[in-house]
């Protein structure tokens, strides 16, 4: 999936169907003198249902089509025949999708599991045929219910992506270097800033062909949760992450203060991003000799007050099995 095709925010226009008349028929047939109504309901508007779908991990099918109409209801008919549903519409959307009212951006609910499915707009029920209302006293009713119409309304389609485990990271902190050694994905590499446009995804195989979902959100710079940069843009899948991983570098000119400003960006967005586990990586350790780690880990011990923390070169393949047992450890306390 290239970066033009992943798609997270849509907004839709979306309408159910309309309930079909109820039939005013009168029974005709030889040698039956007065049969009397014996029109059918209609049949019920078709809805629209949102359904989830883990095969899928973007929106891009939202990309073109934005409209989507549902089925009427067929009229009733003679000798009592209720007439046809309207056809229902589906769509067919990645787990982690929420829908939303655009107007007053109400979440509605959130589709998390396969085969999930939540209706968005029902169909409009069918009109009564001219048989309910006959009495005693009105034995020839010449009317019936028209069908109730269907609704219609413009909605929000917003992916957050579902994953075990996020990177977060200031740009070309090497997120899409680890993830491609650590996992089966392609992630773009450069050697400048804001590499990654877009989320990627990987799965990280663990032993006995256990594994979990680690994703790769692009950089986030001091200001995100104000609107600077892309981090802001992208905030929103890190909430759906179990884990977060900080990846800084160990070139970084002060590690403590690059992760103090991530995590107050976090905060800054959303405070309850900071009751989710969290692990130090400091990556590019290759750069660093015994005693010049002995000395950082001393100083890393007072910053970062008990939070773990650990050293890996993706490059160099250094700390990744311990990360991928840390990691699991921590999915599964």
């Amino acid at each position: 999936m290239t970066e033009g095709n992943f798609v997270d925010y849509v907004k839709v226009h979306l309408a159910s169907g309309n309930g079909g008349k109820g039939s005013m028929h009168l029974h005709r047939e030889k040698y039956v003198a007065k049969g009397g109504p014996d029109g059918g309901d209609g049949g019920r508007g078709g809805h629209v249902i949102v359904r989830g779908n883990q095969n899928l991990w973007t929106l891009v099918n939202f990309k073109f089509k934005k409209h989507f109409k549902a089925g009427h209801g067929e009229h009733g008919g003679k000798s009592r025949s209720t007439g046809a549903d309207g056809a229902d519409v589906f769509l067919d959307v990645p787990l982690g999708t929420v829908v939303k009212n655009p107007d007053t951006d109400e979440v509605l609910f959130e589709i998390t599991e396969h085969g999930e499915e939540k209706i968005v707009l029902e169909g409009g029920m069918g009109g009564l045929g001219n048989w309910h209302f006959k009495t005693s006293t009105n034995q020839t009713p010449r009317y019936a219910q028209p069908g109730i119409p269907g609704q219609e309304g413009y909605f929000l389609l917003e992916l957050k992506i579902l994953a075990d485990v996020g990177l977060v990271g200031f740009p070309n902190a090497g997120k899409s270097t680890l993830l491609s050694v650590i996992t089966s994905a392609k992630p773009k590499i450069a050697d400048y800033e804001f590499t990654t446009l877009k989320p990627n995804l990987g799965i990280v195989e663990y032993r006995d062909f256990q594994s979990f979902v680690m994703a790769d959100i692009p950089g986030i710079i001091e200001g995100a949760a104000e609107g600077k940069g892309l981090g802001h843009y992208f905030l929103r899948h890190i909430e759906r992450n179990a884990t977060l991983l900080f990846l800084i570098p160990a070139d970084s000119k002060d590690i403590s203060q690059e992760y103090a400003i991530l995590l107050d960006e976090l905060r800054r967005y959303n405070p309850e991003l900071l009751h989710k586990e969290r692990l130090i990586v400091i990556s590019k350790c290759d750069m660093l000799d015994a005693e010049l780690m002995d000395e950082m880990k001393q100083e890393l011990d007072v910053d970062f007050k008990g939070i773990p923390y650990m050293f890996i070169s993706s490059v160099a393949q250094i700390g990744i099995t311990e990360l991928k047992d840390k990691l699991w450890q921590m999915l599964n306390d």
